[in-house]
């Protein structure tokens, strides 16, 4: 399974895609490690950029995982973010040991690990951090990563919006649980949030997980069927949405291979000339 999986990621660099997103489930037994998988594609692979899709936070300790971070950047050449969810499934989590959290712990640990690990990032000889979840007490951060790594949050709720506005630098939704309706709804929240903070909303990354089927006969919904309906839905996911990247879930290797050659070129194309136009 696991030379599978390498296959795979190596087969998705040679079709010229841009990124690979590894599903962070530790408490699944079927699961490998998501840090030391992502550390195993990065050393087999030269060009595409790797991100856990998202890392659980509730079971990594946010300054070790600063840490495991930059390593894979720095050995990577910079071609590592870093994606975190602040958590779910927690009866899973409790019976690996983690905490249980309610939903405002929860954001106030995520805020405060979003702290260490940058922290843990810099620059400064020793670093401290008093909070509520988290504490640093004089560590010695680094290594620092090869490139200006970034957080991209994955989430749902409109609180974790407003923080992605305020401090995040991407969002990674879903679409099997953020449907095109609510995505304005939420991306607005992030651009509200940011403009408040004095930041700039177009820096902040917004990632989807898709999924579909593309198929040679008629179309029967969102990113079900023949290439042409995939086309117009992510240019409009894109153009009219807000979205600026996207990740194909699933491991169907001929799917994928359908859309490297046949969906993200047009996608590209029809994005660029409308741009161009506007």
């Amino acid at each position: 399974m696991g030379r599978r999986i390498i296959s795979f990621a190596q087969e998705l660099e040679t079709l010229e895609l841009d990124l690979i997103g590894i599903q962070d489930h530790p408490y699944q037994a079927r699961f490998f490690d998501t840090l030391t998988l992502c550390a195993m594609i990065a050393a087999q692979t030269s060009r595409i950029r790797i991100f856990p899709d998202v890392m659980n936070l509730p079971l990594r300790q946010p300054a070790v995982l600063a840490k495991a971070a930059a390593t894979i950047d720095q050995l990577s050449g910079g071609r590592f973010e870093l994606g975190l969810g602040a958590g779910a499934f927690w009866d899973a989590i409790a019976a690996m040991g983690g905490p249980k959290r309610t939903p405002g712990e929860a954001l106030a640990a995520f805020e405060e690990a979003l702290s260490v690990i940058r922290l843990m990032w810099s620059n400064q000889r020793s670093a401290f951090f008093n909070g509520e979840h988290y504490r640093l007490r004089g560590v010695h951060p680094g290594p620092q990563p090869a490139h200006p790594m970034q957080i991209w949050v994955g989430a749902t709720g409109p609180k974790m919006m407003d923080l992605i506005g305020r401090v995040g630098d991407g969002w990674v939704p879903s679409l099997a649980y953020v449907p095109p309706d609510r995505i304005l709804e939420l991306q607005q929240r992030i651009d509200d949030a940011a403009a408040q903070a004095g930041r700039d909303p177009a820096a902040i990354e917004r990632i989807l997980n898709i999924h579909g089927q593309i198929t040679d006969g008629s179309s029967t919904g969102l990113l079900v069927g023949p290439v042409a309906r995939w086309v117009d839905d992510l240019t409009a996911l894109t153009v009219d949405y807000g979205m600026n990247a996207y990740i194909l879930m699933g491991n169907d290797l001929d799917q994928v291979r359908r859309f490297a050659n046949e969906v993200v070129p047009q996608v590209r194309e029809q994005v660029a000339r409308h741009r161009a136009s506007a």
